[in-house]
C-alpha cells in the first residue's frame, strides 16, 4: 500500500478509539461501506488487536486499515502481524524505526519544526500535525513555508469545517476522530455515523 498516495487521493483518515471492540469493530466496517478509505484503530481501545485483526478479515488486504498510538517496536511489531497496513504515532517514537524496519509506512506524530526535521530524517512517510488545534489552519500554512515539500496531516480537534480550512492551507488530508465517530464508539447508531462519514467526505473533495 502506498499511503501517500491514499492520503492523496482520498484526504480523509479516521480515527477509532472505543472502550467496546464490538462497537470499534461496527465503526470501522460502517466506515468502510461509507466510503471512508482509511482508517485507524488506536491500540488505546479495547482488544486493540483482535479488533484490527477481525476488520482485516472482513475488509481483505487491499482496505487502508491502520494501528494508532504506536509507540514501541513491540507495538509496532504487535500492529503489523494483526493486519496493520500503516502506523501512526502521536509523537516521535521507537515505533517510528521499527515500522521502517518492517517496511509499513509511519505516519509520525510532530507539532515543532524540530520534530517535523527529526521524524522526516527518520523515515517518516508523512507528518501527523498533533495536536493540530493548537496552531489552527494558520500554523499549518506557517510550517508550509519552510517544508513545502512535507506531506502533513492535521489531527486533533479537525471538524468538518476545519477540515476544508486544512486542506486549502497545504494539508495532504486530515485525521479526525470524535468529531467523525461521536457515540459509535460506545454502540451508538450506525446510520449517524454513515451521515456523518457523509458530511466529512463532502468536506473534503
Amino acid at each position: 500500500m502506498n499511503l501517500l498516495d491514499e492520503l492523496r487521493t482520498h484526504r480523509l483518515l479516521a480515527i477509532v478509539r472505543s472502550p467496546d471492540p464490538a462497537a470499534a469493530l461496527t465503526a470501522v466496517l460502517t466506515l468502510a461501506e461509507s466510503g471512508v478509505a482509511l482508517v485507524e484503530v488506536s491500540l488505546t481501545s479495547a482488544d486493540a488487536l483482535d479488533v484490527i485483526r477481525r476488520a482485516r478479515a472482513a475488509l481483505g488486504s487491499d482496505y487502508a486499515l491502520g494501528a494508532g498510538t504506536v509507540l514501541s517496536a513491540e507495538d509496532a511489531r504487535a500492529a503489523a502481524d494483526a493486519g496493520a497496513g500503516f502506523l501512526v504515532t502521536p509523537a516521535l517514537a521507537p515505533s517510528l524505526a521499527e515500522g521502517g524496519r518492517l517496511g509499513l509506512p509511519v505516519l509520525a506524530g510532530a507539532l515543532t519544526p524540530t520534530e517535523v526535521v527529526q521524524a522526516d530524517s527518520g523515515g517518516a512517510t508523512a507528518i501527523k500535525l498533533f495536536p493540530a488545534s493548537l496552531g489552527g489552519p494558520d500554523y499549518l500554512g506557517a510550517l508550509r513555508d519552510p517544508f513545502p515539500g512535507t506531506a502533513f496531516v492535521p489531527v486533533g480537534g479537525v471538524d468538518a469545517d476545519g477540515a476544508r480550512r486544512y486542506l486549502d492551507r497545504g494539508a495532504l488530508a486530515v485525521g479526525v476522530g470524535s468529531p467523525l465517530l461521536g457515540d459509535a464508539v460506545r454502540g451508538g447508531d450506525p446510520a449517524a455515523l454513515r451521515e456523518r462519514a457523509a458530511a466529512f467526505l463532502a468536506a473534503v473533495r
